[in-house]
């Protein structure tokens, strides 16, 4: 199929869902639109809640799958737009709107990749591409549900804006919600035991403290306090302090391996949200990770998580748009972005396949 084809329709769809409101957990509107694009271009589609995937036309089950995903669910408008987050405006070169840029772009471009295959004879890899939800909000009801359903995987791009650079490793994240205990008393009096005296010794060495091995591509581990609770009344020595420590896990450690770590140096109880956003990475000698080098991508370990966390395969993050506009006020994307956007996967893809 034309790309430039492939572009106009897939510029025409992100317009589209832009300007369907899509917040996590209410994406049924978008899932509905990217339904119908697909199976007006003849695709069978599969859906479960909000998500969508499809195959390509000859999908061999002997041959290896390509997943390429990206999610289409955005977080609410930031308090700072000046225009209509969901008015879907192109004005000099720039498509303003409401997860246009995260990861709109992205995920359009994926699908028009997808359709650019799908088609095709004899590929050595069968492709699949999955719309997914939650993803901001890391839900269980998105990427996470579907993946069961989905078959074997050998690896994947998981499409956020990155600029078209090559996101190799990602780190996870661990919340931990920590409770320092004391004894209540009078303050007046020598009385009790200060619970947030407690808790300041390990605060202190979640400040300090510095993890044994360090990732080549993500760097240390880091850990950031970043909530604090305790005390009802000044006269009231506190009895309870609890306090939020989040936890940026590299590809050195599993998240299991941070916890017990954490939990031999610390007193107070450790609870953790979860343990399912794990760090994630693809080989630098990985022929898509080369096919993007070739094509002068640079490569680099990503901070922020991504629905990578929820895959036990290798997979690489890469996407048009630049992540510093994700969830900022009258957030855009270039145009042009997109159009580079899908003759880049097209390429990548193409040098293995």
């Amino acid at each position: 199929m034309d790309i430039d084809i492939l572009f106009q329709d897939a510029l025409a769809l992100l317009q589209r869902l832009i300007a369907i409101p899509s917040l996590s957990k209410e994406e049924d509107k978008t899932a509905d639109e990217i339904a119908v694009f697909l199976q007006q271009r003849g695709v069978n589609i599969h859906r479960k809640g909000n998500n969508i995937w499809a195959y390509n036309q000859h999908f061999d089950v002997k041959k290896p799958t390509i997943l390429l995903n990206s999610h289409h669910d955005t977080v609410k408008p930031n308090q700072g737009y000046t225009r209509d987050p969901f008015l879907p405006e192109i004005i000099d070169g720039k498509l303003y709107g409401l997860g246009s840029n995260d990861a709109g772009g992205a995920l359009v471009s994926l699908i028009a990749t997808f359709l650019y295959f799908y088609p095709k004879e004899n590929l050595k890899y069968n492709i699949l591409i999955a719309a997914t939800a939650e993803e901001e909000i890391s839900g269980k009801e998105g990427l996470e549900r579907i993946v069961p359903d989905l078959g074997k995987l050998e690896f994947a791009i998981v499409g956020e804006p990155t600029e078209m650079h090559l996101a190799v490793a990602e780190k996870g994240l661990l919340v931990l919600d920590c409770v320092a205990k004391g004894k209540s008393g009078h303050a007046a009096r020598n009385e009790g035991e200060n619970a947030i005296y407690n808790a300041l010794k390990d605060i202190a060495w979640f400040r300090d403290y510095q993890f044994t091995k360090v990732s080549p591509t993500l760097g240390p581990i880091k850990t950031t306090v970043t909530i604090i609770n305790a005390g009802s009344q000044h006269n009231v020595v506190p009895d309870e302090c609890k306090f939020t420590v989040d936890v940026r896990v590299t590809d050195a450690y599993t998240n299991e391996e941070v916890l017990k770590i954490i939990r031999q140096f610390v007193d107070c109880e450790v609870i953790p949200r979860s343990t399912r956003l794990k760090p994630s990475s693809i080989p630098i000698n990985h022929p898509i990770v080369q096919a993007g080098i070739a094509l002068g991508r640079k490569t680099y370990g990503s901070p922020t998580t991504s629905d990578q966390a929820l895959l036990n395969i290798p997979s690489l993050k890469c996407g048009p748009g630049d992540s510093a506009r994700s969830h900022t006020a009258d957030e855009f994307i270039y145009v042009d972005e997109i159009e580079e956007g899908i003759k880049l996967y097209v390429k990548m893809i193409s040098e293995i396949i």
